[in-house]
């Protein structure tokens, strides 16, 4: 039996927009046997991984599926055979893919041999039969996400977050272009890589797709467990009216039970969120722990994201029409796509993001902290004048409680707007930044 080897014949077939992963992702391959590149379906995985592949298998395509799981069973390193690196798509179909991979990594003590992709974490139960070891040390991993502006066109990246940890005293200048309607409809549109290519009605759609899959489909078929649709549209629903909260899991039962017939329980919430994070639907964000002069207490809980703000406006059913009716709904959405951006930005720096909340009620939005112990502070505003003050006021008041003698000065303070289209710093030093101006 031929090993299945599909060669890459769709590459040509359309104009790729480069994303920021295809850097990180050539950097892995230089250092790593295989990389994993992971996050939800149609966020741009596979194409992305393609443009470095050299041959690949498309293990879900219903053509070659039967071949594939029958060649699992009698030589599962025949997947493996082809040009390297190989992709192996949807690689968690098969999940003794994983340990062949690492197998092989180990013995041909090789680097950037394989690409794997897949939309979803497999079960417990397959990582317990099947999935004999962790990886580490051969198989390194990549986050993928929906689009960020500046992968999509939308933001002119004029201003530079990498130039700000570089060189906090350095003055900016520029302007950009996205009214408060354009990102009403980014919010709603979400950065899918094909509603980018769309026109603006058509655009929309693509996350009430995402959102019909994900609560009549993919729920249920991650794990073979068959969990109610109406439920999960309930579930996604109270989330999307959280976003950017430290909601707690009874907060969320108390908002379902509402229109929730049958009992509902806490563990049986957690388990939709639990599977949703699996499919990369949701990513909550960690709290920061830093050094304080204060003895306030550090709120530990996570805050509730979507990984993609246009998840939340199709489970609320809204439209960009309707967000700029409700501007304080807007202000929430727009937080979580700002998010998004920034921990898209944050990857390429090789640094990640979190919040900060303490007992005395003072809040951080976002911090961006590299692997060398540099941080900014971020507030997300939707702008004008007075929210920029407040904004202001809390990143000073925040930075005087955090104790410089036992850990570094935070590199720039900033705030992140929707609109005010001009991107400068402030007297006191902080940046005011439109989100349509930044990049990694």
């Amino acid at each position: 039996m031929q090993p299945i080897n599909q060669q890459l014949s769709i590459m040509t077939e359309f104009n790729y927009k480069s994303r920021i992963a295809d850097e990180i992702l050539r950097r892995e391959l230089r250092s790593s046997g295989a990389v994993l590149v992971e996050g939800p379906k149609w966020c741009g995985k596979t194409t992305t991984s393609e443009q470095q592949a050299k041959s690949v298998n498309y293990i879900s395509d219903p053509v070659n599926l039967n071949k594939n799981m029958i060649l699992a069973e009698m030589d599962i390193n025949a997947l493996l055979e082809g040009d390297k690196p190989k992709l192996l798509d949807e690689w968690q179909i098969i999940p003794q893919v994983w340990d062949a991979v690492r197998f092989a990594v180990d013995h041909s003590k090789g680097i950037g041999q394989f690409i794997l992709t897949g939309s979803a974490v497999p079960p417990a139960i397959d990582q317990q039969e099947r999935i004999h070891h962790t990886g580490t040390g051969r198989i390194t991993k990549l986050r993928m996400r929906p689009m960020s502006l500046w992968e999509s066109g939308e933001s002119n990246g004029e201003v530079s977050l990498q130039n700000l940890f570089n060189n906090p005293q350095i003055p900016i200048c520029s302007e950009a272009n996205l009214t408060l309607e354009d990102i009403a409809f980014l919010i709603c549109r979400g950065g899918w890589p094909i509603a980018t290519t769309l026109e603006k009605e058509d655009a929309l759609e693509t996350a009430f797709s995402y959102y019909q899959a994900v609560t009549e489909g993919d729920i249920s078929r991650v794990d073979g467990i068959n969990r109610s649709p109406a439920r999960a549209k309930r579930l996604l629903r109270s989330l999307a009216r959280h976003q950017g909260t430290q909601v707690t899991i009874a907060g969320i039962k108390a908002d379902m039970s509402s229109n929730d017939t049958a009992a509902l329980d806490v563990d049986t919430v957690s388990s939709y969120i639990n599977v949703l994070k699996k499919i990369f639907v949701i990513e909550d964000m960690e709290a920061w722990n830093p050094n304080l002069r204060s003895k306030a207490a550090i709120r530990c809980s996570d805050t509730r994201y979507f990984v993609d703000p246009s998840i939340a406006t199709a489970a609320l059913g809204a439209s960009p029409a309707d967000l700029l009716k409700d501007l304080n709904t807007m202000g929430l959405l727009f937080e979580t796509l700002a998010v998004r951006d920034l921990r898209t930005y944050a990857d390429e720096l090789n640094g990640e993001v979190s919040h900060y909340r303490d007992s005395n009620g003072l809040e951080c939005d976002a911090i961006i902290h590299l692997r060398n112990g540099q941080y900014g502070l971020i507030e997300i505003k939707l702008g004008g004048k007075n929210l920029i003050d407040d904004g202001a006021a809390t990143l000073n008041k925040f930075a005087s409680t955090i104790d410089t003698e036992t850990m570094n000065m935070p590199s720039f303070k900033m705030i992140l707007t929707a609109v005010g289209n001009l991107a400068y710093k402030r007297d006191d030093g902080i940046y005011v930044v439109p989100i349509g101006c930044l990049k990694p």
